[in-house]
């Protein structure tokens, strides 16, 4: 044990110590709506009580689910990826009359260039655009002031680092 349960909330109560935060009892509450959790630092004053199971609450796991749902809508209505453990964290603002390309490739240089290579020779204008990394993969958001075309989306697909690229709106 780290602490002694009954003494630091003596020491809580008697003025001692002026505040505590745990996280970790010796007997950890079973769930919740089973049994009252019980322990010496209940209604102790300046104390803040989050045991392990904190996050396997009903309202935990209601957070967690609305979190999850809107980074997935966020995603497929935006392509923005904030919150994301395993990839490229971007969020580029939606622009009037803009059309969205999202592009996943390999992580090689020149990429940038080459998409914008092929942009440029159709004649796009470029309004807004983010780029992000890591080791192995590339994400870039990519607004434009002129439709996609098939072909433009073609070349894009078949580009030898590509690994999806889809337009958004």
């Amino acid at each position: 044990e780290v602490i002694v349960p009954a003494d630091l909330a003596a020491a809580l109560k008697e003025g001692h110590i002026r505040g505590a935060a745990v996280d970790v009892f010796p007997v950890e509450p079973k769930g919740n709506g089973e049994d009252v959790f019980d322990t010496e630092l209940r209604n102790c004053p300046n104390c803040i009580l989050s045991p392990h199971i904190g996050g396997s609450t009903m309202e935990a796991q209601r957070a967690i689910g609305l979190e999850v749902a809107n980074a997935f809508k966020a995603y497929i209505n935006t392509g923005g990826t904030t919150g994301s453990v395993n990839f490229p964290n971007l969020e580029l603002p939606m622009k009037k009359d803009a059309h969205r390309i999202l592009n996943i490739h390999k992580n090689e240089p020149g990429v940038l260039s080459k998409v914008n290579n092929v942009l440029g020779e159709v004649g796009a204008n470029i309004t807004g655009q983010l780029l992000g990394t890591d080791d192995k993969v590339g994400y870039v958001i990519i607004d434009l002031n002129a439709e996609v075309s098939d072909e433009v989306l073609k070349r894009l697909r078949e580009m030898p680092f590509n690994i999806k690229t889809r337009v958004l709106w």
